[in-house]
């Protein structure tokens, strides 16, 4: 049997799992052997701001075999801690570092633990704990039939709702139609029709790419703020569309692209759409000090080097004013009923802006939402060449879960289910709770490729779009790839945090990058029976309190196979899968023989039966 002095995961050691609250009392035991002969033990500390280092006394406590444990209770002001453990005997001084996992081995060369400890008054909403997220691309999930008024003459309408999307970049001597400037026609009055299908999947929160005016069919170069693309309809539609959508129980959040603007805006207006006194216009505009200049009007600061992007001042007062101010952007959308915002690249917007926008979203209610997309660990990300405080209480509600999805996708794809565990408990060990139960647990976004091709296809990657454009599944791969989003949903939808399913993922729809991961939603064509998958998945998980904060209890992970516990008050929720294309057996406790089966069967005699790529999920009652 292997000894460990310390496990970070094991409350034999750490009274808590995860981060803490100021001022929280934390207790850690170091487990040592009687024949080190330790004549004393400390708990080492280290601020990640300051790097100042501190040293804690442990005390000597109970015994436990041949071992004692030496214990310390403390705590601490807000901030990213890093810790380790030291201890002397009469020959010489040792260390306890990490070495795997949460694991401590006696070396001084092994990594410190992080503790995250948060602002006592971090909030965060309610009515998204236990919900399911549908994020719309809005020009391509459905095209009402509400004429579009006031349509630059400079975009190609296209007719045929089934047609891929034009993947030829622009050229000076091309037509009108090209990357980027091709529109389907998907609109607000169109999502609003499709409210009772959205019920049905059991969602309650509509996540929304950029509706404000700009000029390519993502929006996410913004000419106008404060103005609804035309082709989406106007501010009627959009309080028509909250009112409808919050009689079925379900809340509206907008994509707020604050990093850079539209070189082709009201505010910069490169090619003099506006007649506005934009940016590039003039020295004299009051937009010039949004942007950064060099000694020309061509040479500007842009947005990872895209020039129509030109990347805006966040700190500036006119910038930040217009945004988070009393009267500013935020607050503008939020008075007409949006339920929040989730920001884009929100890893590259200044701490003191974020401080900002958290002010203006939380000022008439700490219901509403703040979601950013960070790609990494939000508690340990370094940018603007600082540790980021995103989920500390002053900045963001929760985050975009990137680690889980790669490692979902990394699991099903022929990698370790104990890696897929344990990117789950690095995240609840390093996050606050309050962050933990609103995480945006997605598979797929307007980002990536399908979930669907990333499964299915045994094709790498190819960044040609002519390439790309060509590739579909196979049958045989289609039906695969199926068979493993089913178990990719499975682990989405009962993991912490709330499952976001990516429009048309629930119908089949596949492809690579952009633009074709962002194609048309097929109606009338979809997949049944993955659609009444999702369906019947969605409503269970809406139905059981266990996923809302409940308790996530680790069970079994052997390379192809994986199960663990939800738990709540009432019920607990079993649930098992396999990537293996043969049959396997797990041992669970016999409870489990008369359990409700929602997907699969109940254990016979404790051995749990899992079908080729299977799952299953299992309710009991508590006692």
């Amino acid at each position: 049997m292997n000894f460990y002095p310390f496990d970070s995961r094991n409350q034999n050691h750490k009274s808590k799992l995860g981060a803490l609250a100021e001022g929280e009392t934390l207790r850690l035991r170091l487990l040592l052997p009687e024949s080190a002969r330790v004549g004393r033990a400390y708990l080492m500390i280290r601020n990640d701001q300051t790097g100042n280092l501190e040293k804690i006394s442990m005390k000597r406590g109970e015994q436990k075999d041949d071992c004692f444990y030496w214990e310390c209770e403390f705590s601490l002001p807000e901030g990213i801690y890093w810790y380790a453990f030291k201890y002397n005997t009469a020959e010489t001084e040792y260390w306890v570092t990490k070495f795997d996992h949460s694991l401590g081995e006696v070396s001084a060369t092994g990594a410190w633990w992080q503790l995250t400890v948060y602002n006592k008054s971090y909030q965060t909403p309610s009515w998204l704990d236990g919900g399911i997220i549908y994020q719309i691309f809005p020009d391509r999930f459905y095209k009402s039939n509400k004429e579009k008024k006031n349509v630059p003459d400079d975009r190609f309408i296209v007719n045929d709702w089934a047609k891929t999307p034009e993947y030829t970049p622009k050229k000076e001597s091309d037509g009108v139609k090209y990357l980027g400037n091709d529109y389907y026609g998907g609109d607000l009055n169109g999502i609003q029709q499709k409210l009772p299908y959205l019920k049905k999947l059991g969602v309650n929160c509509i996540y929304l790419n950029p509706i404000f005016e700009a000029h390519s069919n993502h929006r996410y170069n913004t000419a106008n703020y404060m103005k609804i693309d035309s082709l989406l309809g106007d501010e009627k539609d959009l309080k028509n569309l909250i009112k409808a959508a919050e009689k079925q129980g379900i809340y509206i959040i907008l994509d707020g692209v604050f990093s850079h603007t539209g070189d082709d805006s009201i505010y910069f207006n490169k090619y003099n759409r506006y007649d506005t006194l934009g940016a590039y216009n003039s020295d004299e505009s009051p937009y010039r000090s949004w942007y950064d200049f060099g000694e020309t009007h061509d040479d500007y600061e842009s947005w990872w080097g895209v020039s129509t992007l030109p990347e805006t001042q966040e700190n500036d007062p006119s910038f930040s004013e217009y945004i988070t101010g009393e009267n500013g952007v935020i607050r503008h959308w939020l008075r007409l009923g949006v339920k929040g915002f989730r920001l884009d690249v929100a890893d590259e917007l200044p701490d003191q802006f974020l401080d900002k926008v958290r002010i203006a979203v939380k000022a008439d209610s700490n219901e509403n939402f703040l979601l950013g997309e960070v790609w990494e660990d939000a508690t340990n990300k370094i940018s603007y060449n600082a540790r980021r405080r995103f989920l500390r209480g002053k900045q963001l509600d929760s985050v975009m879960n990137y680690p889980f999805a790669n490692a979902i996708i990394n699991y099903l794809k022929g990698g370790n289910s104990r890696d897929l565990i344990d990117t789950v408990l690095e995240i609840l060990e390093n996050y606050p709770p309050q962050a933990v139960k609103l995480l945006m647990n997605h598979i797929g976004t307007h980002d990536t490729q399908r979930i669907l091709t990333v499964l299915g296809s045994e094709n790498e990657f190819v960044n040609a779009r002519e390439w790309q454009a060509k590739q579909r599944l196979t049958p045989q791969q289609y039906e695969k790839a199926v068979k493993l989003l089913k178990v990719a949903a499975v682990l989405q939808y009962t993991l912490p945090g709330v499952p976001s399913l990516y429009y048309g993922d629930e119908a089949g729809m596949e492809g690579y990058g952009d633009p074709f991961c962002r194609a048309t939603y097929p109606w009338g064509n979809e997949d049944q029976d993955l659609l009444a998958f999702y369906q019947k998945l969605g409503q269970f998980r809406r139905s059981y309190n266990a996923f809302k904060s409940g308790e996530f209890i680790p069970f079994y992970a052997n390379f192809g196979e994986i199960a663990y516990m939800r738990k709540s008050k009432n019920h607990t929720v079993l649930i098992a899968a396999t990537r293996w294309h043969e049959k396997i057996e797990i041992n669970v406790p016999k409870e489990f023989d008369t359990a409700t089966a929602i997907f699969g069967k109940p254990s016979q005699d404790g051995v749990l039966t899992l079908e080729p790529f299977g799952y299953t999920i299992l309710v009991i009652k508590n006692q």
